[in-house]
């Protein structure tokens, strides 16, 4: 049997937790839990992360990070309305495939908001820079188009909305978005 790093092992961790934290929150989902997904010890855990808190960040984080690279990828070449369309189908094909990233998504802003309301500022300012990090990948593929960017990202926000509600792809509140923001069936 081969050995893991402990690089190999803290990326088995991020993509476990990626997992749970989407399904169960911040505070439904215990490290425990996360442990027992890799298959390791809890303690072994606080080797590679120092808390809940830091495992929650970098699978959270991930998923950021991991969405940018979506909208990346997507407009990469292209400009203006092209771009906005990559992006856009893209970003649907991601959350319709991974229904896990577009759940830890919304559980990011739950626990941020949780963690604002009790006086943890910290928590919110990392969550924060990765998602301006976002926010500037969509900005610069849109040509640095301010309002672009914020109807594009408003936009999304409502798909996210409408997904995690469920609402079926022949309902009537998916009309009036661009064809590459329509769910597929």
């Amino acid at each position: 049997m081969v050995r893991m790093s402990a690089e190999e092992r803290r990326e088995s961790v991020i993509r476990a937790a990626m997992i749970e934290f989407a399904r169960s929150g911040y505070h439904g989902t215990s490290t425990e839990v996360i442990a027992k997904r890799v298959g390791v010890s809890q303690p072994y855990l606080f080797r590679l992360f120092a808390n809940k808190q830091a495992i929650f960040q970098a699978a959270a984080g991930r998923c950021i990070e991991e969405t940018a690279e979506v909208f990346r990828n997507a407009a990469e070449g292209l400009q203006g309305e092209e771009a906005l369309h990559a992006m856009g189908a893209a970003y649907q094909k991601l959350i319709a495939d991974d229904r896990d990233k577009l759940l830890l998504q919304m559980q990011t802003y739950v626990a941020v908001a949780a963690a604002e309301a009790a006086g943890d500022h910290e928590f919110g300012k990392v969550m924060r820079a990765g998602w301006t990090e976002l926010y500037d990948t969509v900005h610069l593929a849109l040509g640095a188009d301010t309002g672009e960017t914020t109807t594009f990202l408003a936009c999304g926000m409502l798909i996210n909305t409408l997904v995690a509600l469920g609402f079926p792809p022949e309902d009537r509140v998916w009309k009036g978005f661009y064809d590459s923001a329509q769910p597929t069936p």
